[in-house]
């Protein structure tokens, strides 16, 4: 394409212009390809961290911050967060946000690491999903449910992820539960 602009093109402003044009083409050719390589490092350090994840479930999900997957993959912090925040990620688990990747530690007797919130987040959905109709479990018996299982978390963290999952509280969920018996 290139050849045929230059016969066309005699006037040495209309040089100038497509001399530009082609200028800009490659650079942004460059920086889509320099982005997309960021993209696939960025994404194959998370699956290589949350390895077990992928193979095994959510009660496998790591803790992990942005700063890791920043020393490893080796640019700054920023391009880390905008590139989780924009892109999803096709698992054998589902279709993920790369952002859902990155969760907080909690402490954890089982590991130095310490637990994902993700991790804990689905304990506590499993636990309420499998309760008594009779005798729902509250967040304080939820809290030392865990604890038994050696991860240090309050009923109050309970309660807040309990509350991001948009599961009611024990007693509005025993009064669910006779409803649900009445009909």
């Amino acid at each position: 394409m290139g050849r045929e602009v230059r016969k066309v093109t005699m006037q040495d402003a209309d040089k100038e212009f497509v001399r530009g044009s082609l200028k800009s083409a490659r650079w942004l050719t460059r920086a889509v390809a320099q982005r997309n390589e960021t993209n696939l490092k960025v994404a194959a350090e998370i699956v290589r961290y949350q390895k077990a994840f992928l193979e095994q479930g959510m009660h496998q999900m790591r803790p992990l911050k942005l700063k890791l997957i920043t020393d490893n993959v080796g640019v700054h912090e920023s391009t880390i967060s905008r590139v989780t925040s924009a892109m999803m990620m096709e698992t054998p688990k589902g279709s993920f946000p790369l952002r859902i990747f990155f969760s907080t530690a909690i402490e954890s007797d089982d590991s130095e690491e310490g637990a994902s919130a993700m991790m804990i987040c689905e304990k506590i959905r499993k636990m309420i999903f499998a309760e008594l109709p009779k005798r729902p479990l509250s967040d304080d018996t939820i809290k030392g449910q865990l604890h038994d299982q050696g991860l240090q978390i309050a009923r109050r963290t309970v309660a807040k992820y309990r509350k991001l999952d948009s599961i009611p509280s024990s007693s509005q969920r025993r009064r669910g539960y006779q409803l649900q018996a009445m009909m």
